[in-house]
C-alpha cells in the first residue's frame, strides 16, 4: 500500500502552479474591473487544484494500466511502479472529480447555470486526456487542451464568477497563463519522447520531434511577456508581471542546451514557478491599478 507521502508525489505537486496561477491572475482580472469577491476566489481555487490533482491521478490510472508508464523518468507513477492499485489510484481521481464538481456547483449556482455544463467539460477533458479508447492526450492535443482548460477556462471563470464579467485584460491573461501550462505539458513530453514513441502515445512532442519541440517551449515562454506589454495598455503597473522574466528564461536553459531525460525536470518545475510568479506580479499591479 502507497505511503501518505507516495500519494502526495503522485499526485504530482509540481503541477500545483498550473491550478493555482489562473486564480490568482482571473482573480487580478476581476479586481481590474472593480469586482473581487474572496469566498468565490477561494471555491474557484478549490475547483482548479481538485481538477488538477484529479487529472493526475486519473493520468497515473490509464497510462499505468496501459503500460505507458512501465519505464518513467519523472514523478512516481502510483500504478506503473505498483505502489497502488488501479482501482485505488482510479478512486482517488474520481473523489478529486468530486470535490471539484461541488465546489463548481456552488459558484454555479450563484453565478450562471450554464457554467455547470463548463464544469462537466472541464471534468470530461481531464479524464479523456488519457482515459476512455481514444484519448486525445496519444494523438497530440494534449497541450491545447490545458491552453484552453488551464488557460482561458479558469482565468476567465475565476473573473467572471467574481465580476460577472470577462474583459481583453483577463483574456490576456488567460493566454499568459496558457501559454506558461502549455509549456509545462512541452517540457514534460519532451523528456518523454523515447518512452513515449516506445509505448505508441503520440503526443505533439512524438509528432514534432525533439528540435522542434524545444522551439515551441522556448516560443510558449515568450508569449506572456508579450501579453505583459499589451497590459499596459491598462496600466503601466502591470509591467510587474516582468518580474517572471529570469525565472521563465532559467527555465528555458535545459531546453535550449538541449538536456535530456532526468536533466529536463527542471524546467517544468521552474516554468510553473515562473507562471506562478507571472501572475502573481500582475494581479499586484491590476489591484494597484
Amino acid at each position: 500500500m502507497a505511503s501518505a507521502a507516495q500519494w502526495f508525489e503522485g499526485s504530482r505537486p509540481r503541477t500545483y502552479p498550473n491550478a493555482i496561477a489562473p486564480v490568482i491572475a482571473g482573480t487580478g482580472a476581476a479586481a481590474w474591473l472593480g469586482d473581487v469577491v474572496w469566498w468565490k476566489a477561494a471555491l474557484a481555487l478549490v475547483v482548479s487544484v481538485a481538477l488538477i490533482i484529479g487529472v493526475n491521478f486519473a493520468n497515473d490510472y490509464s497510462d499505468g494500466i496501459r503500460g505507458t508508464d512501465d519505464d518513467r523518468v519523472g514523478p512516481m507513477r502510483l500504478v506503473g511502479s505498483k505502489v497502488a492499485t488501479p482501482k485505488s489510484v482510479k478512486t482517488a481521481a474520481m473523489t478529486a472529480f468530486a470535490v471539484a464538481g461541488i465546489a463548481g456547483l456552488a459558484l454555479a449556482l450563484t453565478s450562471a447555470w450554464w457554467l455547470i455544463l463548463v464544469g462537466l467539460g472541464c471534468i470530461a477533458a481531464a479524464w479523456y486526456y488519457t482515459g476512455g479508447r481514444n484519448p486525445y492526450g496519444y494523438s497530440g492535443f494534449g497541450e491545447v487542451a490545458v491552453f484552453v482548460f488551464f488557460g482561458l477556462v479558469a482565468v476567465l471563470g475565476t473573473q467572471y464568477v467574481q465580476a460577472e464579467k470577462i474583459d481583453w485584460v483577463g483574456l490576456l491573461c488567460a493566454v499568459a497563463i496558457g501559454s506558461y501550462s502549455s509549456a509545462v505539458l512541452v517540457a514534460n513530453n519532451l523528456r518523454d519522447i523515447p518512452t513515449d514513441t516506445e509505448s505508441g502515445k503520440i503526443t505533439l512532442a512524438v509528432r514534432l520531434g525533439d528540435k522542434n519541440t524545444r522551439t515551441l517551449q522556448t516560443a510558449l515562454l515568450v508569449v506572456p511577456t508579450g501579453c505583459t506589454l499589451g497590459l499596459i495598455a491598462a496600466t503601466p503597473w502591470a509591467l510587474l508581471g516582468l518580474i517572471a522574466v529570469p525565472l521563465a528564461f532559467k527555465a528555458n536553459v535545459p531546453v535550449r542546451k538541449f538536456a535530456h531525460g532526468p536533466s529536463l525536470i527542471p524546467a517544468l518545475a521552474l516554468t510553473g514557478l515562473a507562471m506562478l510568479l507571472w501572475s502573481i506580479g500582475t494581479t499586484v499591479g491590476l489591484f494597484l491599478a
